[in-house]
């Protein structure tokens, strides 16, 4: 009982840490253009990030992204201390990262630490490898999609709104990214939390071989209180801002206008809402910086400071085996302890 404990204090504990580690997401750009102050940001983004379960429960009607992370490891390789293991690995690079001021990934820090940690004590027949290697895809398909629809939609809007006056039209647009803020905070509730339902829906299952039966089995089974802490806890991270972030994706990828927010965050909730769609679990991270990288390209290929963006995309390629092989230690630690 005490393992499982641990797990959804730290489960809850790691939601609340992507909320403000991915605060950046949501208001990097609304912030930047001085549309709203980082306060007023955090309020906004986070007030959306709840929203989202709503809109989850009671509009879509499942959690599909949920299901998908819960099978990245086979149920019967689902253990409590390859879970504790994953979550602490998780916790640990998404912490660094934060401090670092580097936009990693939260959702797949948390999916390598899982399958890092099932490798480590059962091989690699643990895994589900379909589910991860999809994953693994997203990570340079979320980025893509975001900046090519940013990219479109960018000259599409220029061309639309040609012959209006720049500071009419900039105050439109003004007025508009809180709109395309919220969406995309919307999106990001959706993604993110459901990210951790799917680890605490995995510890309940596993919980039964110990005896802990709370009539779980799948996703669908969870009881309400298990959406509702994980939608809330992302929304009190998300609160506590990420304020090193926010200024790298708020200004170091590329300057960024209220008519470019308000693409770069439009097009990124297209992109985490067909992903939602699609039952895939992606980076808000990569999806946004994608988005950014689109609009700025549309200006001209040297206004996206493209060594900033290598340092990134590097981030991004290694927080799933750095995840992984943070898990494997710390489940080393974890059975000398209880050998001991």
């Amino acid at each position: 009982m005490e393992l499982l404990i641990a797990i959804l204090v730290l489960a809850l504990l790691f939601d609340y840490i992507n909320g403000f580690h991915d605060a950046a997401n949501s208001i990097a750009t609304i912030v930047s253009t001085k549309v709203l102050s980082p306060l007023q940001a955090v309020v906004w983004a986070a007030c959306f990030n709840f929203v989202a379960f709503f809109i989850a429960k009671y509009l879509i009607g499942d959690f599909g992204i949920a299901n998908t992370v819960s099978k990245t490891v086979y149920e019967p390789y689902i253990t409590l201390p390859v879970i504790l293991a994953g979550v602490i690995a998780a916790v640990i690079w998404n912490l660094w990262t934060w401090w670092k001021g580097i936009p990693s990934s939260s959702s797949h820090t948390l999916i390598g630490g899982f399958a890092g940690a099932a490798i480590t004590a059962h091989g690699f027949e643990a895994i589900h490898s379909a589910v991860i290697l999809k994953i693994v895809l997203f990570i340079f398909l979320a980025p893509l999609i975001g900046m090519v629809v940013a990219f479109l939609f960018t000259l599409l809007v220029l061309n639309l709104c040609r012959k209006a006056h720049p500071h009419t039209a900039e105050k439109w647009f003004k007025k508009l990214q809180l709109l395309s803020s919220a969406l995309f905070s919307i999106g990001h509730g959706l993604n993110d939390s459901q990210k951790v339902m799917g680890i605490i829906a995995a510890a309940l299952i596993a919980a039964h071989s110990q005896g802990i039966s709370m009539g779980v089995h799948s996703v669908a089974d969870l009881p309400d209180w298990v959406a509702f802490s994980c939608f809330t806890a992302i929304s009190l991270g998300t609160m506590s801002g990420g304020w090193k972030i926010v200024r790298t994706m708020g200004s170091r990828i590329t300057k960024v206008t209220p008519l470019e927010g308000v693409i770069a965050e439009t097009s990124g909730a297209f992109t985490l809402y067909l992903t939602e769609y699609l039952k895939i679990p992606v980076s808000t991270t990569h999806t946004i910086s994608g988005a950014i990288i689109g609009v700025g390209a549309t200006k001209r290929l040297s206004a996206v400071r493209w060594g900033i963006t290598r340092e990134l995309m590097t981030a991004w390629v290694l927080t799933i085996p750095v995840s992984g092989l943070l898990a494997a230690i710390v489940y080393w630690l974890l059975e000398g302890i209880q050998a001991g």
